[in-house]
């Protein structure tokens, strides 16, 4: 019976999470979400980054102190918000002249009446859409085909290299992996890293790669990566910060 094991690669490092409840309340004149996680720590917390407000407090902390703890921080939370609500281009509207970043370069889209296809013209996407038609998804269309050919390019490149077989290749929507490997279903890339150097999705690629040599994250694992992609210790501490700024279309 074949051994049905899968490694990831995630986006962020973090234990596995404790229970969580979305709210929101209303500071000054604005209604804002957010989410509050019960916890052994014993004091109250909260952070704010590219998934919104989060709030820790241990089980006996009262809803009325946690709201009195939101509303004495009002002007902080807002300012932080509302940086965060612009922060590396994070959410990128899809229009005339947007820049979306491609293999860690801006190309400029473009938009032209037509029956919904798209089209590379160098550093230029190039979108033939109807009037009626969704653009982002037509974007996502172009970005998504453009990283499938690339990442199974790489791991055609690695698989030779390693003497083995190509496997499965297939994109992810992953949002917490940039990449996993299964013995059942193969490897899958999350279509995101087209927005980053070609050099991270090397990286990636290649990290899942090595896991047809060694099933584990053992020092063995690093050795076959480190043969593949020499610098891949940079890599991956860039993909960390790359993490926090990746842009959601």
């Amino acid at each position: 019976m074949p051994r049905l094991f899968q490694l990831e690669l995630p986006l962020f490092r973090r234990a596995a999470p404790p229970a969580e409840q979305v709210r929101h309340i209303q500071l000054g004149t604005r209604i804002v979400d957010y989410r509050l996680i019960r916890s052994s720590r014993r004091t109250l917390g909260m952070t704010i980054d590219q998934r919104g407000l989060r709030v820790g407090a241990s089980p006996r902390t009262s809803l009325a102190d946690i709201e009195r703890f939101l509303h004495q921080n009002t002007a902080w939370v807002l300012k932080k918000l509302n940086e965060w609500h612009g922060h590396g281009a994070r959410h990128l509207a899809i229009c005339e002249g947007a820049l979306v970043p491609v293999l860690g370069e801006n190309c400029v889209v473009r938009i032209e009446s037509g029956a919904n296809r798209v089209h590379w013209n160098g550093q230029v996407l190039i979108l033939r859409a109807r009037a009626d038609a969704d653009l982002r998804q037509l974007a996502r269309r172009a970005l998504r085909t453009r990283a499938l050919d690339l990442v199974r390019e790489r791991a055609a490149h690695y698989a030779e290299k390693l003497h083995r077989p190509l496997p499965r290749m297939a994109l992810s929507n992953a949002q917490t992996r940039w990449g996993s490997c299964s013995e059942k279903t193969g490897i899958r890339i999350s279509w995101r890293l087209i927005h980053a150097p070609p050099r991270l999705l090397d990286y990636v690629v290649a990290h899942e790669m090595a896991h047809l040599v060694e099933m584990n994250h053992s020092p063995r694992f690093w050795l076959v990566v480190e043969r593949l992609c020499p610098d891949y210790r940079a890599a991956r501490d860039e993909l960390r910060r790359l993490a926090a700024t990746c842009p959601q279309i």
